[in-house]
């Protein structure tokens, strides 16, 4: 690892640290975490399924799922 400083304005500052209290991280750590999420976002490589099966409708009939035929 390699040490760099960022400048923060004061609530953010704070607002990092009660997070940091509240989860028994650190401030790095979190700072390391939200870079992981917001910047080094691993890239998805295909369809993400929402359910295991068979599909029951397709979605033309999506609207049939809200009572509208």
């Amino acid at each position: 690892m390699e040490k760099t400083q960022v400048y923060l304005r004061k609530e953010e500052l704070n607002a990092l640290r009660e997070a940091a209290a509240r989860s028994g991280r650190s401030v790095a750590e979190l700072v390391r975490d939200a870079i992981r999420q917001a910047v080094l976002k691993p890239q998805t490589t295909g369809p993400v399924a929402l359910w295991d099966g068979e599909p029951k409708r397709t979605s033309i009939d999506h609207d049939s799922v809200h009572g509208q035929l």
